[in-house]
């Protein structure tokens, strides 16, 4: 594969040859076919946008720009009113801004500004900007999404122009206008581009491979090959350029530029821009030996490589998983296999076969014979695809009351042939009993509901912490139609700080994040989750398009679900505050239907199972008859146990 700045220079060379006309344009027969490659960009809303989802548009325009330059807001302004009349034509249309002195808050700052509701894709590795040759600001790319060429490059003035003739299934007559005004963008890069071809694999690519993609692409592992050697990389390396534009790979979704986590497997912006710039130049090998060639031997671990062998393994029944149709929860309940309280550092749950097992969730049954737990139950394990181990770590642990049963709640999803799961729990134990007590709740909306056909359908929930407390683990689920999802702490003076965002959710790769540092969130602040659906058509994982989606246990239903792991500032092994959990439960109750953070619900808030049932006895409850329910009211009505009917798949709450 050519450097794509030779290949650049090579249609350079192309139109220098034809020569330009008077008027520096260049007719659609004379054009030299510009392909756009895809890629995934974050706009100055923290809003994920991948080019090819957007295939079913019939026109898509892009025009660069950069903050300050009055050029660029002259242009922006003028291609949104361009944007407004073809709003009904189906053309979709986006900013591009590659400048690396613009940041997401200044362009954020100045769309606010300048009146733009257009989303600005920020380019920050300059990697969509240097496919696309980006000369100038102001530059309109219109791409045509049948071909993903380039029907027209030129000026702002000549756009309305090319999109009658696209959209007319006609050539466009000036395929190419040379632009003479805007600043130049500068790309740093492009002068190192005869460097490309040097690019070391074995000093260079092999070492971020081995960092970052060789702990599953090993024999045994979950990625579909194993990186074992020089051949097979370059092999699959347009495969790898694909999925690192398009951010699929590494597995890894939160945005960089908010909070730092432990388990951090995403590619800085270095080492993406060095295998990206690598493969392009044609992937060459160079010299020294392969250092990936040792991983030709190894096989993925039986159990975490960081952790060993747990100290105590829980085989579940077997489950035969049918070829087709819709699997009901399976509850496996087996034998506590700890006879006294003991306390787990870390649990990993090995799934039979990962492609049928939905998730996992468990609870500490206690023995109703038995006098009560004089430590807290609680889960004692998950599992979601992708899933990684929960450590507990910072002196904490994870309590498990002697006796009793342990609960696994199995959810099974079908892939057209019948197969056979058996999940294996592995627990590492502490020796002796931590100093904390690591706690999980969970914010979720049970009365969620998703329109039919809605592309960015938005549900809000929250919690409001009573006492200080510390945060370990951020944990976000939905199931296909999760498109993005954001946590933000709302403090007692009303400051607000993004704990984590995840521009595009995935399905397929769901994992904990937990903070290199604990976050204390202090006593009355509210934790807000924000999730973004895509019940449309153009969702490819969407199960039904055509259905209003509410709350439900099953895939093809929906879920607003954000765990977080955490502990008490002032609660300790040897004093106990189960008070503070009661009142953090009443509060997530509450936040899980207040839509409009008024204290109150409405009887208009409530949809779903739960809603239907809270809208029947909603006179009764309202005892204060001023036409919302709060926290006691709520809880009056059911509270955890209302809860646990309509959303059986929290059974930690």
């Amino acid at each position: 594969m050519k450097s794509i700045f030779a290949l650049a220079a090579v249609a350079l060379a192309s139109v220098l040859a034809l020569g330009l006309g008077a008027s520096g344009t260049l007719r659609a027969a004379d054009v030299a076919v510009q392909r756009v490659d895809d890629f995934q960009l974050t706009d100055h809303t923290r809003l994920a946008h991948q080019l090819y989802y957007y295939g079913y548009a019939p026109a898509i325009v892009m025009m660069t720009r950069e903050n300050g330059s009055t050029v660029s807001r002259a242009r922006s302004a003028e291609l949104q009113k361009i944007a407004a009349d073809y709003h009904g034509r189906g053309v979709l249309f986006f900013l591009l801004d590659s400048n690396l002195a613009d940041t997401r808050e200044t362009a954020a700052a100045a769309a606010t500004k300048e009146g733009l509701t257009l989303p600005i894709l920020m380019d920050e590795q300059q990697l969509v900007g240097e496919q696309l040759g980006v000369k100038r600001e102001g530059e309109v790319f219109v791409i045509d999404p049948r071909t993903w060429n380039v029907a027209y490059r030129g000026p702002v003035p000549k756009t309305a122009v090319a999109l009658d003739a696209l959209l007319a299934g006609k050539p466009v007559d000036q395929a190419r206008v040379e632009l003479t005004e805007g600043r130049a963008v500068s790309f740093p890069e492009q002068a190192r581009s005869a460097a490309f071809a040097k690019i070391s694999y074995a000093k260079d690519i092999a070492p971020i491979l081995q960092a970052k993609c060789v702990s599953c692409h090993l024999s045994g592992g979950i990625g579909p090959f194993a990186m074992d050697s020089y051949e097979i990389v370059k092999g699959f390396s347009p495969m790898i350029r694909e999925t690192i534009r398009t951010r699929r790979m590494p597995p890894y979704f939160a945005d960089p530029h908010i909070g730092a986590f432990k388990n951090d497997q995403g590619l800085t912006p270095s080492e993406t821009k060095t295998i990206v710039h690598w493969v392009e130049a044609g992937a060459p090998r160079g010299d020294g030996t392969d250092p990936l060639r040792v991983n030709a031997t190894r096989v993925a671990a039986e159990w975490p490589e960081n952790l060993g062998k747990p100290d105590v393994v829980v085989d579940l029944p077997a489950f035969k998983v049918p070829a087709s149709g819709l699997v009901q929860y399976q509850f496996m309940r087996v034998d506590n296999p700890f006879p006294d309280n003991t306390w787990l550092k870390a649990i990993a749950m090995k799934p039979g076969d990962r492609r049928v097992l939905h998730h996992v969730i468990s609870n500490h049954v206690p023995d109703p014979s038995k006098p009560r737990p004089n430590i807290p139950g609680g889960s004692v394990g998950s599992y979601t695809p992708g899933a990684q181990p929960q450590m507990m770590g910072d002196n904490s642990g994870a309590p498990v009351p002697g006796g009793g049963r342990l609960n696994f709640q199995m959810h099974y999803t079908t892939m057209g042939a019948e197969t056979t799961d058996k999940t294996q729990v592995g627990f590492y134990v502490l020796k002796t009993p931590p100093k904390y007590i690591k706690r999980s709740v969970v914010i979720g909306d049970f009365a969620l509901f998703i329109p039919a056909g809605e592309a960015r359908h938005k549900e809000v929930a929250y919690m409001t912490f009573p006492a200080d407390a510390y945060l370990y683990t951020l944990y976000p689920h939905a199931h296909y139609r999760g498109f993005h999802v954001e946590l933000k702490a709302r403090m007692p003076d009303g400051r607000e700080k993004m704990l984590l965002s995840l521009p595009k959710y995935d399905f397929n790769w769901q994992r904990d994040y937990d903070p290199v540092e604990p976050i204390l969130v202090k006593a009355g602040t509210k934790l807000i989750a924000t999730w973004v659906y895509d019940n449309s058509v153009h969702n490819p994982a969407n199960p039904d398009p055509r259905r209003n989606v509410t709350w439900g246990e099953q895939t093809p239903d929906e879920m607003m679900y954000f765990r977080l792991n955490y502990r008490w500032a002032d609660e300790t092994v040897s004093q106990v505050r189960n008070d503070l959990q009661e009142k953090l439960y009443s509060s997530s109750m509450l936040g899980s239907l207040d839509d409009n953070f008024d204290g109150l619900v409405q009887a208009s808030e409530l949809n779903g199972p739960i809603g239907k049932m809270y809208q029947a006895r909603f006179a009764d409850l309202d005892k204060d008859r001023n036409g919302g329910l709060d926290s006691q009211e709520l809880m009056a009505g059911g509270g955890r146990r209302a809860m646990r009917n309509a959303a059986r798949d929290t059974p930690d709450l």
